[in-house]
């Protein structure tokens, strides 16, 4: 196994004024920027006794800046702290100094809206996109940072040269990052990865679904979040893949007018904006051929066409689609599958690195989520027809929860095995199939266990469905949901639209597990930065 710090130092060298970290239709930085910047870093470190160990916290939207500065603290063994931009306030500043940060990277209104005194461990923060200082208490770390481009030309004077790009790999069991897994403050689960799990996820990627050289990606999920950091970003930056960021969540237009431009080899996204993508123009395109589709020899031409517009709308280059952070609607699977489209769904967490299952498109298996990333059992007796925890076992998982032991104690059975929470079955060729967690599995009355997500699949596929969410009332099935409903329905056709839902699900369903109401919301549930509904919100 490769250290990717090594990977890094190798392409820096090789491909030094080539791009490595864009904004789109903003900011460029070459790989030569990318030493230069860790340069200046390990200076300004040095000068103000901030050492390796330390912990440092960034709190800012996406952007090539981000990088640089994750980039800057990574490479220089200071422990780096993504928090996502859009926590709470009360919860950036209680998790920066839940983490011991002594320094805050984050953005001018972010940091408008937090206190200082609330981060005693706290030196210095200062603006991402910018690099001002916006507050300091130490004025030897004020004066460090603000004269360290200075310092930096003051030591290579005839500029930095790829030879001295040298970065450390004897660091694997180390700490690298703490990624909290939420905002909450009350006992905060700061998930701890060290440089070899990371290391660990990049050679798995690299054998799995290696990239090229000069190629590109775009870079649309939070970088707070080790799935967009760690596939979308350091896995394709350190193999001289160019990274571009989009900032913002940005609306389908700007997202595909920013695929066309850029051509990335890989998508990374998760399954809402696939299930979206069919919904709004692969199955009405299918509809409109509904003819050609039924008769035998033409339905593959239809779906080959289709297929090749796909490819081509996300800039034409694209040999896979990789979606996780929830399962994929089956009749969007489905769909996928008879096109051929180059996807597979993969199984991960935090706290593995975040990959626990995965399989390339070619063999994947609907309704899986691919094949063990390293060790998996399930904890059942009959593990291929009885759901029971999936566990897992790897150099890519967590070392534990910072400063949080009983979190750490109760994550790993007595054998080591890690306890991800969630329910599932492995077939004999080693395919995991999810039936979701254990925490929202409801007992029904006949003892029977009903897995929410599988009733929501069903759900899902009913007209007018737009998202919903299975909840258990007194022992009875009750499903919410959010309804696209025409502009013009009248309310007494709306009055309708619960009953007819619940009506078509249960025609689908087994008789312990049939939907007793259907309640309509009005406005789309509560989502993660994953996209996934936040369940725990509703009852």
């Amino acid at each position: 196994m490769e250290h990717y710090l090594k990977k890094l130092e190798k392409t820096v060298r090789e491909r030094w004024n080539e791009k490595a970290l864009c904004d789109y239709d903003g900011d460029a930085f070459t790989y030569a920027d990318v030493a230069k910047n860790v340069e200046q870093f390990k200076m300004f470190f040095s000068e103000t006794g901030i050492k390796k160990g330390d912990k440092i916290a960034i709190c800012a939207r996406n952007s090539a800046r981000w990088a640089m500065t994750f980039w800057g603290v990574n490479v220089n063994e200071c422990v780096i702290v993504p928090l996502l931009a859009d926590f709470h306030p009360t919860n950036v500043s209680g998790l920066t100094n839940h983490s011991d940060s002594v320094l805050l990277f984050t953005d001018d209104d972010i940091w408008a809206k937090l206190n200082p005194d609330d981060m005693p461990n706290l030196k210095a923060a200062i603006n991402v996109k910018k690099g001002n200082l916006l507050w300091h208490q130490d004025k030897d770390v004020a004066d460090a940072w603000n004269n360290r481009k200075e310092a930096f030309a003051e030591r290579y004077p005839d500029g930095m040269s790829p030879d001295k790009v040298c970065y450390p790999d004897d660091n694997l069991d180390d700490l690298a990052i703490i990624n909290y897994t939420s905002g909450t403050t009350g006992n905060p689960k700061g998930v701890m990865l060290t440089y070899g799990a990371m290391s660990d996820t990049d050679d798995f990627a690299n054998s799995h679904f290696p990239n090229h050289p000069g190629e590109t990606i775009v870079s649309m999920l939070p970088l707070a979040h080790m799935y967009g950091l760690a596939i979308e970003f350091i896995h394709p930056n350190v193999d001289g893949v160019t990274v571009y960021f989009l900032g913002k969540t940005p609306s389908p237009t700007t997202l595909l007018k920013a695929m066309k431009d850029i051509k990335p080899y890989m998508v990374v996204t998760v399954p809402l904006v696939m299930e979206k993508i069919y919904a709004n123009s692969i199955k009405p395109a299918l509809e409109k051929r509904k003819i050609l589709v039924a008769i035998p020899g033409m339905n593959k031409i239809v779906y080959k066409t289709v297929r090749k517009t796909i490819i081509k709308v996300f800039g034409g280059e694209v040999r896979c689609f990789i979606m996780g952070g929830a399962a994929l609607n089956p009749e969007a699977e489905q769909c996928f599958k008879k096109m051929q489209l180059p996807y597979t769904v993969g199984y991960g967490m935090t706290e593995a690195c975040p990959l626990l299952g995965w399989e390339w498109w070619t063999d994947f298996v609907p309704g899986s989520c691919g094949k063990p990333v390293h060790d998996i059992r399930i904890d059942s007796e009959d593990p291929e027809n009885t759901p029971g925890e999936i566990q897992a076992r790897g150099r890519n998982l967590t070392l534990g929860y910072y400063k949080n032991p009983e979190a750490t104690a109760a994550a790993f059975t007595q054998d080591g095995w890690f306890r991800t929470g969630d329910l599932g079955v492995m077939d004999k060729e080693g395919n995991i199939f999810i039936r979701g967690r254990i925490k929202s599995m409801i007992l029904s009355s006949s003892g029977q266990n009903i897995y929410p997500e599988e009733v929501e699949a069903i759900l899902s596929n009913c007209q007018y469905v737009t998202e919903c969410l299975v909840v258990d009332r007194g022992g009875k099935i009750v499903a919410l949901v959010y309804a696209d409903l025409p502009e013009d329905m009248d309310a007494e056709m709306r009055a309708d639209i619960p009953g007819m839902i619940r009506e078509a699900a249960n025609k689908n369903l087994p008789a312990y597990s049939k939907i007793v109401k259907v309640e309509l919301l009005d406005t789309p549930f509560e989502k993660t930065p994953k996209l996934s509904i936040k369940r725990y919100l509703y009852k």
